[in-house]
């Protein structure tokens, strides 16, 4: 299987499927990660830093390729959509993913809304697209703190066993301790160790698994004579 993560910022996409990713990578399926912004612009402009931080992290997790669209940091609400869509068209384009994993659509960053709707229009079911499944993914520090709302709550319904694959999540975490400014903080900010460890705990428990990252499934297409999905 082929599966493509979208992230806002470098970080985004192992806080959210760091596990995950690990664990399909593990089991031998391919997996790209395309980082739409560089993730500092905002605050400090040392942004080969963390790009390198963001391609010593997909090594960690396994990832086959991270790209990077290279858009400025809190600045994707400014553009035009389709300039957004268009880096993540490419990889569509490119790798042919069955499964597309991206941002959820009501996280409190502005950066992570455009993501969403932008990966929504590159994965629309038209044509002889080969994405299958769409699923978001939760971000620490971001989803949790959106307005307690109908509609902007993250309401998981797949539940992803991490058990064997937490560590690496925190692994590649910790190369983005090597930033600038650092994106690890220390407990009880939802991005310490400590926290993404208890989060993944209580997600597993809420499952009955030892670890788990949760996801909301958008859209899932099961093709007649095609095998289940891996994950």
């Amino acid at each position: 299987m082929r599966v493509l993560t979208i992230a806002a910022h470098p970080d985004d996409e192992t806080l959210g499927a760091g596990g995950t990713i690990s664990r399909l990578t593990r089991g031998g399926h391919e997996v790209w990660v395309c980082i739409l912004t560089d993730g500092a612009s905002a605050r400090h402009d040392h942004l080969d830093q963390q790009k390198d931080c963001a391609l010593r992290a997909g090594e960690v997790l396994g990832a086959s390729q991270v790209t990077f669209a290279g858009f400025e940091d809190q600045r994707l609400d400014a553009l035009p959509l389709i300039d957004v869509i268009t880096p993540i068209d490419k990889c569509v384009a490119e790798l042919q993913p069955q499964l597309v994993l991206t941002h959820f659509g009501q996280d409190v960053n502005q950066d992570h809304r455009v993501a969403f709707a932008a990966t929504m229009v590159a994965t629309r079911p038209v044509g002889s697209t080969s994405v299958e499944r769409v699923m978001c993914y939760e971000t620490p520090s971001s989803t949790e703190w959106a307005a307690p709302f109908s509609g902007n709550v993250f309401s998981p319904n797949v539940y992803v066993d991490i058990g064997s694959t937490l560590s690496v999540k925190l692994e590649a975490m910790r190369q983005y301790s090597r930033t600038f400014s650092g994106e690890v903080h220390a407990f009880p900010h939802p991005r310490s160790y400590q926290a993404l460890e208890a989060i993944a705990r209580c997600h597993g428990s809420a499952s009955g698994l030892p670890a788990a990252e949760r996801f909301m499934l958008v859209r899932s297409v099961h093709r007649e004579g095609e095998p289940e999905h891996a994950a």
